[in-house]
């Protein structure tokens, strides 16, 4: 078949599967006995069939039977999102790419076509939040569980629907999130509030009228480049061109929006005029819901919240997404936009912001409570690294975390060495070994430097037991405290995290700023190596490596970032 007509049939497939939430995907249902759940209603959204908000998804998970199957191509093309035409890679044509919807406990199969330009790098897709609970070939990170998926070629991810809420999958091969590569997952389930309807996705990407791939040589050589401006859900004026994002709603209706910072390098402050929002999650955790003006939002993170269309006059207000310029470089901080607007005419808004502090924060520890409580037990490994930033002897910044930039290599990814039995690590490979099982970690991340960085950990949901600026005074919340996969170490502070290591496994950890992590910003922990080795499906690596392999020799791809 040839490729033109093998993209056409992913096309078709993925369009057909993308009609109906809960019927976007091809469903079968396994010969075990199993219960699919049909949903819960506006009333009762804590309750989920047999289960409801307070079940302990970590140790229990639906028995669906149901199996939901999707085609994803990775293409180039040429958009133009707030009317300025550029380059572009998409997933299916689209930025953002299709959601990937699933019921909490379906096991979720996706294919990976890589249709991009023979002359260009490979691909890959992170499952953002998946744990990947002993399915960690499946995390899709090049140099670590996989190598790029070659033009051309195609790969398969599975992995199950443990986990319930908002998440994204992304690119995992230098810039190619920031170029388009990524797209929405919504598994279903409990909430912990009420609300009439769930309005799905919204993205806020910073956004430049250069591709990311350009300005990375800016980034190395001088620092992090301004962006132009930014996109809601994948549109926004700009100099009176392009289109804003609008939102429709019912006066008295309320509305849940699943809220996720894609950017490369931006900070932001999400609100909407005259509007209170409830926030009812923090990246796969249902919390206790609170109410709020406006939210911080790092790199990686998401907020799911609940909105009500409760304003007596005016029909239209103003969504904003505010660039922190504390920590963010934007030639459009007031102009990040989109429309929520009463059933009727969409006019332009004439709302005011909610007033703010310009700084990058997370949100409050304190409002960030889980439902499912838990407690984290002493320190059965502890370490402490510090954040730097330097020149190499090609005068190009790299970024260290315990006196290491990653560099990684793109054809000899960390789980065919375990399968090989290697025992001995490259000090630039960003190797650390847990090898107990159940076990506690604590690591503290301290910087000096007044830049804040959006921590990422593969694999787990992490306990977030001390995070603020200045020196940590050395005071924990281990009583229930947040839990999530991705916080900020704030400017000029600390972050004192805690995982249990559940998880056998080679799991990336980095800054989520596109910057910091191609500039070797990253560590990776090698979990219970013995068992993560049995895991692996050597020919399922293999075969993809080998793949990649014949292309790089035939193209000579030349690696020029960390590898991750």
């Amino acid at each position: 078949m040839r490729p033109q007509k093998f993209l056409f049939l992913a096309y078709a497939l993925a369009a057909a599967a993308f009609t109906i939430p809960q019927l976007e995907a091809r469903k079968s249902k396994s010969p075990q006995k199993a219960k699919p759940c049909a949903g819960n209603t506006a009333h009762k959204r804590t309750k989920w069939c047999d289960y409801d908000i307070n079940t302990d998804y970590t140790q229990t998970v639906p028995n669906t039977g149901v199996t939901r199957e999707y085609w994803l191509s990775i293409d180039e093309i040429n958009v133009a999102p707030d009317g300025i035409e550029r380059f572009a890679m998409a997933v299916n044509g689209t930025i953002p790419g299709p959601t990937i919807y699933a019921d909490w406990g379906d096991n979720v199969v996706v294919h990976v076509t890589n249709h991009l330009d023979e002359s260009r790098n490979g691909t890959s897709i992170h499952w953002h939040g998946i744990r990947q609970n002993y399915t960690n070939q499946n995390d899709g990170v090049v140099s670590i569980t996989q190598c790029p998926t070659a033009p051309g070629s195609s790969i398969t991810y599975k992995w199950r629907a443990a986990q319930y809420g908002s998440s994204w999958y992304h690119s995992h091969i230098g810039l190619q999130a920031w170029e388009g590569v990524f797209g929405g997952i919504i598994i279903n389930g409990p909430a912990s509030k009420n609300y009439d309807v769930d309005k799905g996705m919204l993205f806020l990407n910073d956004w430049s009228h250069r591709t990311a791939d350009e300005l990375y040589t800016y980034a190395q050589a001088v620092g992090p480049p301004t962006l132009d401006t930014g996109l809601i859900n994948g549109t926004n004026k700009y100099n009176d061109t392009g289109s804003y994002f609008t939102m429709r709603a019912n006066k008295g209706e309320s509305y849940r929006l699943r809220v996720l910072n894609a950017a490369i390098d931006t900070h932001w402050k999400f609100m909407i005029d005259n509007h209170q929002l409830t926030v009812i999650a923090m990246d796969f955790v249902p919390i206790k819901p609170y109410t709020t003006e406006y939210i911080n939002i790092g790199m990686g993170q998401r907020y799911d919240i609940i909105v009500t269309a409760n304003q007596p006059n005016a029909r239209n207000h103003w969504i904003r997404a505010v660039p922190q310029t504390d920590c963010s470089e934007n030639d459009n901080v007031e102009g990040i936009k989109g429309i929520l607007h009463y059933y009727g005419k969409v006019g332009t808004p004439n709302t005011s912001p909610w007033q703010f502090d310009d700084i990058c924060l997370d949100e409050d520890m304190s409002k960030l409570v889980p439902i499912v409580p838990k407690s984290v037990s002493a320190a059965g490994w502890d370490a402490m690294t510090d954040v730097t930033v330097s020149k190499n002897t090609n005068n190009l910044f790299r970024w260290y975390l315990n006196s290491t930039t990653m560099q990684v290599e793109w054809e000899d990814p960390t789980l065919l060495q375990i399968h090989d039995g290697t025992t001995e690590w490259e000090a630039s490979s960003g190797v650390i070994e847990l090898p107990n099982a159940n076990e506690w970690v604590y690591l503290l991340i301290n910087t000096s430097m007044p830049v804040a960085h959006p921590i990422h950990l593969h694999g787990h949901d992490f306990f977030i037991l001390a995070q603020g600026t200045g020196p940590w005074d050395g005071t924990t919340v281990t009583s229930n405290p947040p839990r999530r996969d991705t916080a900020l170490l704030e400017s000029s502070g600390y972050l004192l995290m805690a995982w249990e290591t559940d998880n056998p496994g080679a799991w990336l950890m980095h800054c989520h700023i596109g910057w910091h992590t191609s500039e070797g910003f990253a560590l990776q922990f090698i979990e219970r190596y013995d068992e993560a080795k049995e895991l692996i499906n050597y020919d399922y690596v293999n075969d993809n490596c080998q793949s990649w392999i014949e292309y790089d020799g035939e193209f000579s791809i030349e690696q020029e970032d960390s590898g991750v």
